[in-house]
């Protein structure tokens, strides 16, 4: 068996745990990164790309924004529809912020070049990963890559290792506090080479269901439609997605729309999930290993985003001699996690159509959307949820 040891062992490859390594090691603190895929298959993932301000300015902090200032595209609001009538929520007039458009993929690649500039450490293909006393004075982790066994001794341990990682799962069952809400559907998405619908989002409201207009760039798209739980996407021809996408947005853009062949499509699930024991002992959970939230409102990403705000806080005070920030780590970070989950599951509610929807339920959903319409205050409010709540 191999043995090193390094400061911070971060389980996971994506862009928190890249983030995180990477502000890591600009302050000075040591860090190694595995991660059980490939790199080619870490940046073949299709994800969202809403990045919020507090994670915009991390990358800038940290010299990985180059491409993002030249590419993203920034968003000064949103227009939310229902059935044929729609209207604009002004985030930069409400709040004086936006947000900016740049794929999860492209954040994705340029902390992996800037890590490889730096010539930080990355395993990528590692296999059995365990993690061993992280309650403990001194934690390591253990892992095989290319058959051979490795261990590495840390001081710290960031779990950013997904909701399937085994980072979660090193916390006794008994001491974990989980909480769950999964919905009764799922977005059915395609992308397609295609020029956006509209310059900005479009979150559309109907009794057919919901359906979402958003791109990856200015000849890349990204559409979805509300479909029952259990849907299989190869049942849904290009045609049939389409003419379902139109009978959903409003009619101005249904014309507008340009069509092609999906080059991606599948569904994904909705649901809310928070591990409210996102530390324990010299582990700290990180993003998905620690919630999940529904995509309405692009939260997923911006929320790790966070953490990785709050870890890099809690990994700083402790090498500077304060152990105050990791001692508050977690109850910094759940007071984030559970405002956008409350705003999450709001515009999940307010814009899909659940099974089994009373007359009462549609005519709350009408009431909301009608004070959002016409309540400048209302809009303030959403505006403020959407840029992003600012890191306290």
């Amino acid at each position: 068996m191999t043995r090193r040891r390094t400061q911070v062992c971060v389980i996971g490859g994506g862009p928190s745990g890249l983030l995180l390594s990477h502000r890591l090691h600009r302050a000075g603190i040591d860090t190694i990164v595995i991660e059980r895929r490939t790199k080619a298959h870490v940046l073949s993932r299709i994800r969202a790309g809403v990045l919020e301000a507090g994670l915009v300015a991390q990358l800038r902090e940290i010299g990985c924004a180059g491409r993002l200032d030249a590419e993203g595209q920034v968003h000064g609001g949103c227009v939310l529809s229902v059935d044929s009538e729609a209207f604009r929520v002004d985030f930069a007039g409400l709040t004086g912020q936006g947000v900016v458009v740049y794929g999860q993929t492209e954040v994705t690649r340029d902390l992996f070049a800037a890590k490889e500039r730096a010539g930080e450490t990355i395993l990528f293909g590692v296999e059995d990963v365990a993690l061993h006393d992280p309650d403990g004075a001194a934690p390591f982790v253990t892992f095989r890559q290319d058959g051979i066994a490795h261990r590495v001794d840390c001081d710290w341990i960031a779990g950013c290792d997904g909701f399937h990682g085994p980072s979660r799962q090193a916390i006794p069952r008994d001491r974990r506090r989980e909480v769950e809400k999964v919905y009764p559907f799922g977005w059915l998405g395609i992308l397609s080479e295609t020029p956006p619908v509209h310059d900005e989002l479009i979150y559309a409201s109907s009794d057919r269901g919901f359906a979402l207009c958003s791109m990856r760039s200015a000849h890349l798209s990204r559409y979805y439609v509300q479909v029952p739980t259990g849907t299989d996407p190869a049942s849904w021809s290009d045609e049939r997605f389409w003419d379902e996408l139109r009978a959903r947005i409003p009619p101005e853009r249904a014309e507008a729309l340009v069509t092609g062949p999906a080059i991606e499509k599948s569904v994904a699930p909705l649901r809310s999930f928070v591990c409210e024991t996102m530390r324990w002992g010299r582990l700290l959970l990180l993003g998905d290993a620690a919630h999940i939230v529904p995509p309405t409102g692009a939260k997923g990403l911006n929320t790790a985003a966070s953490d990785v705000h709050y870890a890099f806080e809690a990994l700083h005070g402790h090498y500077g001699g304060s152990q105050s920030e990791a001692d508050h780590y977690a109850a910094r970070a759940l007071a984030r996690v559970w405002k956008a989950e409350r705003f999450s599951w709001w515009m999940t509610t307010l814009l899909h159509r659940f099974p089994g929807r009373s007359d009462f339920d549609r005519r709350m959903q009408e009431a909301e959307i009608a004070l959002l319409r016409d309540d400048d205050s209302y809009r303030r409010a959403m505006a403020r949820n959407y840029v992003g709540l600012p890191y306290s």
